[in-house]
């Protein structure tokens, strides 16, 4: 266990929506490790999940727009000293690579995962709570007592399709929270305010706090300046409240 939580506030809507995909990936693999029916049925849950935020974005645009701004960044460093050339050649393939197979991918996200009559089905009754039970689908429960095999052989099936975006957004976050430069920072009586370069791109803040501390860092703001508040849970359920105590945290501004 780290001796820190991280709590990650976005910059923009491109990175919070990639964010939240990877994060359902990070899900959706947790629940692939077993084949019980309750893992089976939350798998589905967290892959309908995803299937709404790629109807409602343009995912792969905004994919390939920000993996051409990589290359861009990444190719303005070829001529820096100390440079490991050879690394950032493998970098710029990766990334030009990844490009041409997201270009080359044919239709909607997730279209043909909805060509299975199954997926259909529990699709439309998974709007109703509780509506996927075995009176109301009984192909799906049947398709639940399957051997984990054949679960898993749908499940992947259904999955395959996306492996790509997986990927790419993973190389790019992973890229851009490793942008920044950590400084130590005080909170004084819990607030920290920041006016950003505006010359600068900045994409995501990670905010750093001890893990022993009883607190929790609670970020607003935007491109230009943002607001941390250091706030403190109620023991009772109630209403956090922000601290009046100095409290120190790491603070990165991630702007690749």
């Amino acid at each position: 266990m780290t001796t820190s939580i991280t709590y990650e506030f976005p910059l923009n809507e491109r990175i919070r929506v990639f964010i939240r995909i990877e994060q359902l990936f990070i899900q959706l693999q947790h629940f692939l490790v077993e084949t019980t029916i309750s893992d089976t049925r939350a798998a589905i849950k967290t892959l309908m999940d995803l299937l709404v935020i790629f109807s409602r974005n343009d995912i792969k645009s905004e994919i390939i727009k920000e993996i051409d701004r990589h290359i861009k960044a990444f190719s303005l460093m070829s001529d820096m000293q100390g440079v490991d050339v050879a690394k950032l050649k493998s970098i710029l393939n990766d990334l030009d690579q990844m490009s041409k197979r997201l270009y080359a991918a044919n239709g909607k996200l997730g279209a043909s995962v909805m060509q299975s009559d199954l997926f259909q089905s529990i699709s439309q009754r998974s709007a109703i709570p509780g509506g996927t039970c075995s009176f109301d689908l009984p192909g799906f429960h049947y398709w639940l007592e399957q051997d984990g095999a054949v679960l898993r052989h749908d499940l992947e099936q259904w999955i395959r399709p996306f492996n790509d975006i997986r990927q790419a957004i993973d190389l790019l976050l992973n890229f851009i929270r490793k942008s920044g430069r950590a400084t130590e920072e005080i909170a004084q009586a819990g607030f920290f305010q920041l006016a950003l370069d505006s010359s600068q791109l900045y994409q995501l803040l990670l905010i750093k706090l001890d893990r022993n501390l009883p607190y929790f860092a609670e970020t607003s703001g935007g491109k230009h300046r943002f607001t941390i508040r250091i706030m403190s849970p109620s023991a009772e359920g109630g209403r956090p409240g922000q601290t009046q105590e100095n409290v120190p945290f790491t603070l990165t501004c991630c702007s690749f």
